[in-house]
């Protein structure tokens, strides 16, 4: 297959998704390297195609994609061994975890897609920080950071902000 037709259809895949699907697995379908599945999107987002990288895989960016009928923003402070607990009050109130951003002294707002609305997505990001040897982005600001919280209603957003003050997590 030549590479625009593989973009073709790694676009194709990611159109009906609902759900993000990792390199790999795009790699496996069109019997190509990772690397290579890695590289096509990143010509297919110079090229003006909106795929979101999670830390699921790769989802077509869509205004329904983050479509809640609330969505707030929580300031945050601990390290990777709190990490899970933060993630689980949130999911456990009912919240999805839309993203994270920093403020970086030389790059200024810096975010990254989540996507966690479950301890199974939470338990899935943290085994991949651990695999990956990755970092968490609040490691550049000493542990602090925020979020945006998708919810079915402001008194959900109010709930998971309690039980993280309550947990010495909310700033």
């Amino acid at each position: 297959m030549d590479p625009e037709s593989r973009r073709d259809k790694i676009t194709e895949i990611l159109e009906k998704s609902t759900e993000p699907i990792s390199a790999s697995l795009i790699a496996d379908m069109l019997d190509v390297s990772r690397q290579i599945i890695v590289g096509d999107v990143a010509l297919l987002r110079a090229s003006g195609t909106n795929i979101d990288a999670t830390p699921r895989g790769y989802i077509l960016n869509s205004n329904d994609f983050y479509d809640f009928p609330y969505v707030g923003t929580v300031a945050c402070k601990h390290f990777f061994d709190r990490l899970r607990e933060e993630l689980y009050i949130v999911v456990d109130m009912g919240g999805t975890l839309i993203d994270v951003t920093i403020e970086h002294a030389l790059y200024g707002q810096l975010s990254g897609p989540l996507n966690i609305s479950s301890r199974r997505d939470a338990d899935l990001f943290c085994e991949k920080v651990v695999s990956d040897g990755s970092q968490p982005l609040s490691n550049l600001t000493d542990g602090i950071h925020l979020h945006r919280i998708g919810c079915r209603d402001e008194e959900t957003f109010k709930l998971i902000t309690e039980k993280l003050q309550a947990a010495g997590i909310r700033l």
